[in-house]
C-alpha cells in the first residue's frame, strides 16, 4: 500500500497526520498497523478505540503476534478500554509465549485485564482521601504544588488497578486544592534545585539496540549495586520468552522449567575471557556488568575461560586475569573452562551433522575471509561422508588448514556458515595432546552458557550479530537457550587496549611491560595506584547502554581523585628539594609534630614529624624576581610552613660558585602567631629520607592513534615525547615502611602509589593524578 494511503488509514484511529507520518517511518509498527486495521475493517470504532489499537501495535512483539486477532477483537469490544488493560493483555500473551502454540485461555485472560471490573468516581475520591492523609499530607504541606503528585497516583493506582488514570489524577487535584488553596507566588516559582554532581556520560543508544532495558538504562549511577538495582531490568530467570528475538520451539516450555529447577531461580551470569592477554579497563566493565548484575540479584557469576585457542594461551594470562577480577571486589562462584566440555561440543557436533546442519568443508581460511566468500562446494555433501571426515580431523588424518566443520546458518550480518571446528596440531595447556580439532568462539559460547545454565548473558555490542546463531544453536541440539543481552563497549580515548598492539610497544620499548602505567591494562592501572573502587565506580558512570562509549582520561581520573580524596592519607613530600637552614630556630632541638593524616577530619588519624633547623621545600616555591601575582616565597615576600607554625623570611640566597644555580636559602622565622598572614604556606620536610617518584604522561598525542586518518603514519609514530620522568624526592620518614600499593596525597602535589620495585633500601612511588584535572601534566 502506497504511504499516502497509509498515512490516511493511519489518521482514521485517531492519529494527527505527524504522528501518522513518523509511524510510518517504523516498519516493525507500521506492519502490526496493517494487520490491526485488517482486523477492525468494518467496525465501528469508539472515541479512543483506534489510538488504543495503535498503543497495542507499538508494543507488540514477534512472540504475542500470532494473538493480534484477538488482542484487535477485545479492543473494538471495548473489553480492553484503557492502556492499563491492553498493557494487560500484552503482559498475559507474552507470559503464554514459552509455548510454541499458546493457547490463551479467554476466561483467565479477562480476569487478567479486569474486563467488566467499573471502579466509580466515590471509590476513586475516598482512596485518594485516604492516601493523602496517612502518607503525603505533611509532605504536600510542606512542599505546596512542588510536591510530586505522580507518587500518589501510583500509590491509588496500586490500590485501584483499573481506575481511570485521568480520573484518578483529576481527584487528587481537587485533594490537593482543597488542602492548600489557590496557588500562592511562590508556588509558581521553579523549585531550587540541590547542588547535584554532573553526570558522567551520557551516550546515545544506537538506532538498532534490541534491549529495551538497555535503552532505559542510558543514565549512568554512582556504583554498580545502585547502577544494577535502579537502572537495569533485564528478564527474570525463566522468563526467557519474553525478550526481544528469542526464539521459542516446542521444547522451550520443558527446558525452562529444568533450567529453573537447576538454577533455583537464581540468576547465574559469567565473564568468558580469552586467556590469550591482559584485562584492560574495557574488560573492567564487562567484569562489572557481569558481576555486579549477579550481585544485585542475589545470584551467581562463573569465571569461565574461553581456552579453544591453545596457540596463544599462557599460564600468566589465566592468573593474571583471576587477580585482576579479585582485585576489583569480585569472587567467582566458580572457575570454569570451555575445554572442561570439549567431548560434550564434540558429541554435539556429531549430532548437528547426523540432522545435516554442519557440513566438513576444504575451503582455505582465505577464501572465508570477508562478508561474501565463494559458496562452499560441498556445502551438500553426504551426511555420512562428513562424518567420516569429521572423525578423520578428529583423529589427526587430515592436515592443518584442509578442513573444517562448518554451520549451516547466516548470521545478521549476512556471514554464511561460520566455522565450528578447525584442525590445529597444539597441545592443550589442559587436556594435552589429546585433541587436534578445536571449536571456534561462535560454537562455544552459547553451548557452555546452556551447560552452566546462564540467564543472562550478557556481552558487548559486536556479539549482536552472533545472536541468530547462538539461538540457532541451542534450539537445533533441543538443549537450554539462555538469553543474550548486548551492551556498548567502553573505549578510552589517547590509549590502546589491542594486544598486538601493546606487545608492539614492549617489543620496540616504547613502554616496559604490560603493566607500564601508562598503559590502560588493569595490571598498569593499578600499578598507577588507581583504587579498584574507583574503576567500578567509573564503569557504574558509565552507565549499561547499546552505544559505544569512547571517553578522555580525565573522566576516569576524576572518579580516581573522589576515592583517593577521602582515602588516602597526606605526607609533605618535596620533589625538587631546596635547602633551607633557619638560623633563627626556636627550638633547641629538633621537635616532632602531630599531623592529621586527613586535615579536614583529624579524627581519622595522625603521624608525627620531624622540625629541624634545616628543611627542604620545593625549588618551585621560591623565585628571585616573581611575576606579578606571584604568591609563594621571594626575597621580598614570607610564606608559612605547613603544619611547623613558622612563617620564614629569606636572609641570603647561597649560589654555586661554578654554576650560579641556587643551592640554599638562608631565612628566619617567626611565629605564624606573631607574624602577618603569608599569602601562602608551603610544604617542608626535614631529616628527609629520599624517594624515586615517577611522573608519568599521556603516552599519545592524538585521541585515536589507532585512526589512519588522525595518524597517517600509525600508532608508533603517534607518541608523545619525555611520557615518562624520574625525580630523586625528599619525604619525612613517615613514609619509611610504607608497602607496595599504598596510597597517599603528597600535599599541594597529588595523588601517588607505592611501586613494586620498592625495596628495603629504594622507595619507588608513581604519581596516579594531580590535584586536580591537567594539575598532573607539564
Amino acid at each position: 500500500m502506497a504511504g499516502e494511503d497509509l498515512i490516511a488509514q493511519f489518521q482514521t484511529l485517531g492519529m494527527s497526520e505527524q504522528k501518522a507520518k513518523e509511524t510510518l517511518k517504523n516498519a516493525n509498527v507500521t506492519k502490526n498497523l496493517q494487520l490491526a486495521l485488517a482486523q477492525a475493517a468494518g467496525a465501528s470504532l469508539a472515541d479512543g478505540t483506534g489510538m488504543l489499537i495503535y498503543h497495542m501495535a507499538s508494543k507488540l512483539k514477534p512472540q504475542q503476534a500470532e494473538q493480534l486477532p484477538l488482542l484487535v477483537r477485545y479492543i473494538v469490544e471495548r473489553k480492553l478500554d484503557n492502556t492499563q488493560r491492553v498493557d494487560a493483555a500484552l503482559e498475559y500473551v507474552l507470559k503464554c509465549g514459552q509455548k510454541l502454540k499458546a493457547n490463551i485461555d479467554v476466561k483467565e485472560l479477562e480476569q487478567e485485564c479486569g474486563v467488566g471490573v467499573v471502579v466509580t468516581p466515590e471509590e476513586i475520591e475516598r482512596v485518594v482521601q485516604a492516601k493523602i492523609k496517612s502518607s503525603y499530607k505533611e509532605a504536600l504541606l510542606e512542599q505546596r504544588y512542588h510536591f510530586n503528585s505522580f507518587k500518589i497516583l501510583q500509590d491509588v493506582r496500586s490500590e485501584l488497578k483499573w481506575a481511570d488514570a485521568k480520573s484518578v489524577k483529576a481527584a487528587i487535584d481537587v485533594e490537593i486544592f482543597d488542602l492548600l488553596g489557590p496557588k500562592t507566588e511562590a508556588d509558581l516559582k521553579p523549585p531550587v534545585k540541590q547542588n547535584e554532581k554532573p553526570k558522567a556520560a551520557k551516550a546515545k543508544p544506537e538506532a538498532n539496540s534490541t534491549a529495551q532495558a538497555v535503552e532505559a538504562a542510558s543514565d549512568g549511577a554512582n556504583t554498580i549495586a545502585e547502577l544494577m538495582k535502579t537502572k537495569v531490568h533485564f528478564h527474570a530467570p525463566g522468563e526467557n520468552f519474553k525478550t526481544d528475538g528469542y526464539v521459542v520451539t516446542e521444547h522451550t516450555e520443558r527446558l525452562l522449567k529444568e533450567h529453573l529447577q537447576k538454577t533455583g531461580g537464581r540468576v547465574h551470569t559469567r565473564f568468558p575471557p580469552e586467556p590469550n592477554g591482559i584485562l584492560h579497563i574495557g574488560h573492567a566493565k564487562a567484569i562489572n556488568i557481569n558481576f555486579g548484575y549477579a550481585a544485585a540479584q542475589d545470584g551467581v557469576c562463573y569465571l569461565r575461560y574461553d581456552d579453544t585457542n591453545p596457540e596463544k594461551e599462557e599460564e600468566k594470562f589465566f592468573v593474571g586475569i583471576r587477580d585482576m577480577v579479585e582485585w576489583l571486589g569480585y569472587k567467582p562462584v566458580k572457575i570454569t573452562y570451555s575445554s572442561d566440555n570439549f567431548q560434550q561440543l564434540y558429541e554435539w557436533a556429531v549430532v548437528l551433522i547426523r540432522k545435516g546442519l554442519a557440513y566438513v568443508c576444504h575451503q582455505k581460511a582465505e577464501e572465508l575471509k570477508g562478508f561474501t566468500p565463494k559458496p562452499s562446494p560441498w556445502r551438500e555433501r553426504p551426511i555420512e561422508e562428513s562424518l567420516q571426515l569429521f572423525e578423520d580431523m578428529k583423529r589427526g588424518k587430515i592436515d592443518e588448514g584442509l578442513a573444517t566443520l562448518r554451520l549451516k546458518v547466516t548470521l545478521e550480518e549476512g556471514k554464511v556458515d561460520p566455522v565450528a571446528y578447525r584442525i590445529k596440531f597444539i597441545a592443550h595447556h589442559r587436556t594435552g595432546g589429546k585433541w587436534c580439532i578445536y571449536p571456534t568462539y561462535d560454537y562455544t559460547h552459547c553451548l557452555c552458557d546452556s551447560i552452566e545454565q546462564i540467564t543472562h548473558s550478557l556481552c558487548t555490542k559486536e556479539f549482536q550479530s552472533r545472536r541468530s546463531s547462538y539461538y540457532w544453536l541451542c534450539n537445533a541440539l533441543e538443549i537450554y537457550c539462555p538469553v543474550q543481552w548486548e551492551y556498548g563497549r567502553l573505549n578510552m580515548n589517547y590509549a590502546l587496549v589491542s594486544k598486538r598492539k601493546i606487545g608492539k610497544l614492549i617489543s620496540e620499548k616504547i613502554v616496559h611491560d604490560w603493566d607500564d602505567p601508562r598503559l590502560f591494562t588493569l595490571t598498569a592501572l593499578r600499578r598507577r595506584g588507581f583504587p579498584a573502587e574507583a574503576i567500578n565506580n567509573f564503569c557504574a558512570q558509565m552507565g549499561v547502554t547499546g552505544a559505544q562509549i569512547a571517553v578522555d582520561p580525565a573522566m576516569l581520573e576524576a572518579s580516581v581523585r573522589d576515592v583517593l580524596n577521602v582515602t588516602a592519607p597526606r605526607r609533605l613530600v618535596v620533589l625538587e628539594p631546596l635547602k633551607v637552614t633557619i638560623k633563627n630556630f626556636p627550638h633547641a632541638a629538633p621537635v616532632q609534630l602531630e599531623v592529621p593524616d586527613f586535615p579536614q577530619n583529624p579524627e581519622k588519624g595522625s603521624h608525627k614529624i620531624t622540625l629541624d633547623k634545616v628543611i627542604y621545600i620545593e625549588r618551585g616555591d621560591f623565585k628571585v624576581e616573581p611575576e606579578k601575582g606571584y604568591r609563594r616565597l621571594s626575597p621580598q615576600q614570607s610564606v608559612g610552613l605547613r603544619h611547623a607554625g613558622l612563617v620564614i623570611s629569606v636572609e641570603e640566597v647561597v649560589k654555586d660558585p661554578a654554576t650560579g644555580e641556587i643551592v640554599e636559602l638562608i631565612c628566619s622565622s617567626q611565629s605564624a602567631e606573631q607574624a602577618e598572614k603569608p599569602k601562602a604556606f608551603v610544604q617542608w620536610v626535614s631529616k628527609p629520607i629520599p624517594l624515586e617518584v615517577r611522573l608519568y604522561e599521556q603516552l599519545f598525542k592524538h585521541k585515536n592513534p589507532e585512526d589512519t586518518n588522525e595518524v597517517p603514519g600509525g600508532f608508533l609514530t603517534d607518541i608523545c615525547e619525555h611520557t615518562i620522568s624520574v625525580v630523586q624526592a625528599f619525604a619525612d620518614q613517615a613514609l619509611a615502611q610504607v608497602k607496595v600499593y599504598d596510597k597517599f596525597q603528597f600535599e599541594r602535589i597529588g595523588f601517588f602509589s607505592v611501586d613494586p620495585d620498592t625495596s628495603n633500601n629504594r622507595i619507588v612511588f608513581n604519581r596516579t593524578v594531580g590535584l586536580k584535572e591537567d594539575s598532573g601534566k607539564k
